[in-house]
């Protein structure tokens, strides 16, 4: 069906009170972030054009990702609220055009800009991430980078783990190191080192102090390496025990995914945060269409409050979504909830408030 002139009216309406209401926040929110942030860009060495071509220009698109589904919401009960004040909104229903008629161009600038965010959440937004959060990270949040040091457990293999007691990432050495291998979950290879060193130049760990048992058939082989020392390559490297905390962030969704199945086949105890993220960049992009509707139901009737009142409730409606939001990625990384169905939980329950007040708004 070809768009009416009403239609491209609303979708022009809707994009730019989205794109003004975007650069607005994000003005304001670039000006907050450099008071917050401006005497660390004094104390370190820092240049000016790492400050803006690094950082701020990159700033840009990641508080815009943030903040999207807020965006729609705000700008769709804003334009909406001034449409049904100048009776527009009654010319359009009086004139024989039903609600769903009426929501169409609300919902095809919806699905438009949807389809930019998703492109940006699983592409681009992590992509500039990866450049102002290595700024973030080395200039104004040094604590993101984090070390596992102590009582680590690593899968190498199908069958075999690695414990490490301590572990110190200055110079890539530690202290009890227990390599084990098992067969159908029967232990058959043991071999244990009191210290250990990574040697860069041939990627291989050197043990120290080290014991081998060997159980074959029944029969156990030990080999006494106290007081020597054995070079061995295994698939573990200096990089499996540091991280930043914001590492998801950085990541587009095919290395994530990819960084998953690393995590999972060593065992290590961050895939469901990296799951959790890759539903959350599949999830936000409906939520602006989910908040579109929500929004043109609720500001679409001329009410005695107007305009404040409209964007009130907007305000309430906008709140309980991003708290739910967090009590789902709580829940997700926390509480061994799926993390599909817990990114995808505000996404159903505000679908039903939508049902609701479009149900409410026909009559």
């Amino acid at each position: 069906m070809p768009l009416l002139t009403l239609d491209r009216y609303i979708i022009r309406k809707y994009l730019s009170t989205f794109f003004f209401t975007a650069l607005l926040f994000s003005i304001i929110a670039i000006a907050i972030n450099f008071s917050e942030h401006i005497e660390k860009f004094v104390d370190q060495p820092v240049t000016k054009r790492e400050i803006f071509f690094d950082y701020y220009l990159n700033f840009i698109p990641w508080i815009n990702g943030l903040l999207w589904p807020i965006f729609s919401l705000i700008s769709v009960i804003f334009f909406s609220s001034r449409m049904a004040k100048n009776t527009e909104v009654v010319a359009m229903l009086n004139a024989g055009m039903s609600y769903s008629r009426f929501l169409r161009p609300y919902l095809i600038a919806a699905f438009f800009l949807s389809g930019i965010y998703l492109l940006g959440n699983h592409i681009f937004f992590p992509r500039g991430n990866k450049t102002m959060m290595s700024f973030e990270n080395k200039y104004i949040f040094p604590a993101n980078y984090k070390v596992k040091s102590s009582n680590i457990h690593l899968f190498i293999g199908p069958e075999s783990k690695v414990f490490i007691s301590n572990y110190l990432s200055n110079d890539s050495s530690g202290t009890g190191f227990r390599l084990e291998q098992y067969d159908d979950l029967q232990l058959t290879f043991l071999l244990r080192a009191k210290n250990f060193e990574y040697l860069p130049e041939n990627k291989k760990w050197r043990l120290y102090d080290y014991e081998i048992r060997d159980w074959d058939d029944g029969k156990e082989h030990y080999v006494s390496g106290i007081g020597g020392s054995l070079d061995t390559a295994i698939a573990l490297y200096p990089s499996d025990f540091v991280y930043y905390t914001n590492d998801k962030e950085m990541m587009t969704s095919k290395e994530l995914l990819q960084y998953i199945k690393y995590e999972q086949d060593r065992g290590i105890g961050f895939s469901r945060i990296m799951r959790s993220e890759y539903h959350r960049r599949w999830a936000e992009p409906f939520t602006i269409v989910i908040l579109t509707v929500i929004g043109a139901s609720v500001s679409s009737r001329k009410l005695r409050g107007g305009m404040g009142l409209n964007l009130a409730v907007g305000a309430v409606i906008g709140s309980l979504f991003v708290l739910l939001s967090k009590f789902a990625l709580t829940f997700s990384t926390n509480l061994h909830m799926n993390p599909m169905i817990a990114m995808w939980l505000p996404n159903i329950l505000f679908t039903g408030l939508a049902i609701y007040l479009v149900s409410r708004a026909q009559k």
